[in-house]
């Protein structure tokens, strides 16, 4: 089942990062239980990352997939350098709020891709790889734009539209 030590640890990290990252995507954003959770998802995002990048039994050389592991590590990056200099950037919470969910999203797009292409003929792969991200992104979205509102107070989405 496993090609590899990598393989197995960037599964565990996968599964660890659902679980927070589902959390923190779907509940009410910064309490202390936000903050931990939030960083229990980087530190396993960042591992399911790295992991990533040592896994090559797919296609035998850097793919498709590793792109999207370099992207997500871009889009972490993009969610949290606002928070760490949130005196130096406006509106650092709607960066925040948008790179993080949009990771969660992503993470979820991997899964089902992953999922079903385990489970249907291999002469789908690809068509089933583009389809579960691209229905994924689409429900990704809508919950994002739905769940700005259990933004802090201060916070209004409409101000970042115009």
């Amino acid at each position: 089942m496993f090609h590899s030590i990598a393989g197995l640890v960037h599964l565990l990290a996968a599964l660890l990062a659902i679980l927070t990252g589902t959390f923190v995507f779907l509940n009410t954003k910064g309490g202390w239980l936000h903050k931990r959770l939030g960083y229990t998802y980087i530190a396993s995002m960042l591992t399911l990352n790295l992991t990533a990048f040592q896994v090559y039994h797919l296609t035998g050389k850097f793919g498709p997939f590793h792109w999207l592991a370099a992207m997500s590590l871009v889009g972490l990056a993009g969610g949290m350098l606002p928070v760490f200099l949130r005196k130096r950037i406006p509106n650092w919470i709607y960066w925040h709020y948008n790179f993080m969910n949009w990771s969660v999203v992503g993470l979820y797009a991997g899964f089902w891709a992953e999922t079903f292409t385990r489970l249907l003929p291999i002469d789908q792969f690809w068509p089933v790889v583009f389809l579960s991200m691209l229905l994924t992104a689409l429900a990704g979205g809508y919950l994002i734009r739905r769940h700005a509102s259990r933004l802090p107070h201060w916070y209004s989405p409409e101000r970042h539209n115009s």
